[in-house]
């Protein structure tokens, strides 16, 4: 278990072995997530995003419907 010190900016500082670990590089996004009481940090990373990809099983039909929402947005 690694430990880091809030500062008074509300900062914190992620271990360099866990940010090499999890590919936390400078400019990843992350997403915090509260769960019974805990607070978890999950890096956005491009394996993140494939994990999520068909996540809807829409077979793309969420974004056709955004696309055409987004045609009649521009023809407006």
């Amino acid at each position: 278990m690694e430990t880091t010190t809030v500062t008074v900016k509300g900062q914190i500082v992620i271990p360099s072995r866990i940010r090499r670990r999890y590919g936390i590089k400078k400019g990843t996004r992350v997403c915090l997530i509260e769960r019974n009481g805990e607070i978890i940090l999950k890096p956005i990373t491009q394996e993140y995003i494939r994990k999520l990809a068909g996540i809807l099983d829409g077979k793309g039909k969420a974004l056709k419907a955004l696309m055409k929402e987004k045609e009649r947005e521009r023809e407006l």
